[in-house]
């Protein structure tokens, strides 16, 4: 199995209940909140570092977490300061990953024009005087590889970290079996 490193999961967590994000924000000083510019509330943790947004209709959405542990502390701590301004949250807040964003590495450099023909032109997307890396968007696991000529990767759209190793994976011994890695 690959060694990706997850450098991003945003995930989503219906409270279940409007919330008063003024109050919110009066009562912790830590809390970001200017209405005009963003319709949310920005909790700014140092640790887990991740950004919490509360939006009135009691959505979470936490980004920036390095794994499943961090977003659950993130989350954790967000409903505990919420509940402190004096809005109850009923119940164990189900947490929905909606993005895993990964890096890898191949090891070797690659030839992004060779590989983009060999791949096809259904699922792959290469023009460099547009981007410098090659996109490809593999079906199972469902995720965008974005490949770059030095051989780095990063994954992004898959939904748990077992999918983008194998997703990279996938990739490698895709490319392998076509000749295409030295």
């Amino acid at each position: 199995m690959s060694d990706v490193e997850v450098v991003n999961i945003v995930a989503s967590v219906p409270l279940g209940t409007e919330v008063d994000l003024d109050k919110i924000s009066l009562e912790n000083a830590e809390a970001d909140y200017d209405k005009e510019r963003f319709p949310g509330l920005i909790f700014r943790l140092k640790d887990p570092k991740t950004a919490v947004l509360l939006f009135r209709s009691g959505k979470l959405v936490c980004t920036g977490g390095k794994s499943i542990n961090d977003v659950q502390k993130a989350i954790d701590i967000v409903i505990k300061r919420i509940e402190k301004s004096g809005i109850p949250v009923e119940g164990e807040p189900e947490i929905t990953i909606q993005n895993i964003v990964a890096t890898g590495d191949l090891g070797t450099k690659v030839n992004l024009t060779t590989i983009t023909l060999s791949l096809g032109y259904e699922r792959v997307e290469y023009e460099p005087e547009q981007f410098p890396g090659l996109v490809y968007r593999m079906d199972e696991p469902k995720a965008v590889l974005l490949l770059f000529g030095s051989g780095k990767i990063v994954c992004t759209g898959a939904k748990k970290v077992d999918d983008a190793n194998l997703a990279v994976d996938n990739l490698r011994n895709e490319l392998a079996s076509a000749g295409l890695l030295s």
